[in-house]
């Protein structure tokens, strides 16, 4: 049983696909003694309510993390927080760079501060892979909400609450899933657009996302960067998985989209472990006590993890099986 069963939790964009997921999976399994459910939209948080049948061990707190005052309201008395808001659409940010530092650097570091205040044990923040070696401002934002997680460990220290962070990429069944928009233009008999055929990416499914976050509460000791060891896959394969025959026509990569996708960069490749289902990237300095964690294996000087250079890699009829499960 993971350590934050029978707590209180509190999960900010508790609203989005992988909040949802994570209450489902906490409800059946966590027996939590409450969550909080933390996020700006009043008709989304109404439909989450109807989802869970009014579940009283929900609690639900319309706000937003750029709301310091309100975020310190919400932690009072909570144990765990999963840091799950952002602003997340690359091409927005492109237009709206003031508006994604303001939630997604900003906004974290109001997380932070509140969850330091009011003594939460463990924070687990989501990160992305485009946080990795970022070329477009979503991915910079996101990089450096990471780097702020960590360094929260330092002013943490004194105080019980220690911080992490869990990257990882795509999310098959998420909101930004490119699957059910090639399925709805296959069913009408168009032409899918793809930005180019030698294109990869990860692959992760929502249970599995929620899953490699509980599990890392679990191990934590505060200022790991947690990176699940996934497969990866040819964008050629999901559309042949998703719908077989489908005429497709290139468009050519949009501002800030990266051939492939990397979760760790080479320069930190000295800090980095790998173990059984995850790689662990170490804190560069730690105040508070780190020590290195046992039975994980130091990877080769220069070592990135791209996805086109994994070592795991999902087939048409993997990914037929998974969209089938999931």
């Amino acid at each position: 049983m993971s350590e934050i069963a029978g707590s209180s939790i509190l999960v900010t964009g508790s609203t989005g696909s992988f909040g949802k997921a994570f209450l489902r999976y906490a409800l059946t399994h966590l027996d939590p003694a409450r969550i909080v459910v933390f996020s700006r939209d009043e008709l989304k948080q109404y439909e989450v309510r109807q989802m869970f049948g009014d579940d009283p061990r929900l609690r639900f707190f319309i706000g937003d993390i750029r709301d310091e005052k309100r975020l310190a309201r919400a932690m009072h008395g909570i144990d765990y927080v999963v840091h799950a808001a952002a602003l997340k659409q690359v091409d927005t940010a492109e237009y709206n760079p003031s508006e994604f530092v303001a939630t997604n650097i900003n906004g974290t570091q109001n997380v932070i501060d509140a969850a330091i205040n009011a003594e939460v044990k463990k924070v687990v923040a989501l990160s992305t892979d485009k946080a990795s070696s970022p070329i477009n401002l979503y991915g910079a934002t996101k990089l450096a909400a990471d780097k702020i997680v960590i360094a929260g460990n330092h002013y943490a220290a004194t105080h019980p609450t220690r911080l992490a962070v869990v990257r990882y990429g795509n999310v098959m069944g998420s909101r930004g899933s490119v699957v059910p928009f090639f399925r709805k233009l296959a069913e009408e008999g168009k032409s899918l657009p793809i930005t180019d055929k030698r294109m990869t990416r990860f692959w992760i499914t929502l249970d599995q996302a929620v899953q490699f976050v509980v599990d890392s509460f679990d191990v934590m000791q505060g200022g790991e960067l947690y990176v699940p060891r996934i497969p990866s896959m040819r964008i050629m394969d999901l559309v042949e998985a998703v719908a077989p025959g489908a005429a497709t026509h290139e468009m050519g990569m949009r501002p800030g989209e990266k051939l492939h996708e990397e979760m760790i960069a080479a320069d930190d490749s000295r800090r980095t472990l790998r173990f059984k289902d995850r790689y662990v990237v170490q804190p560069v300095v730690a105040s508070w006590g780190y020590q290195t964690p046992p039975g994980g294996e130091e990877v080769p000087d220069g070592f990135n993890y791209r996805s086109d250079n994994n070592d795991l890699w999902l087939t048409v009829e993997d990914m037929r099986n998974l969209l089938a499960e999931n």
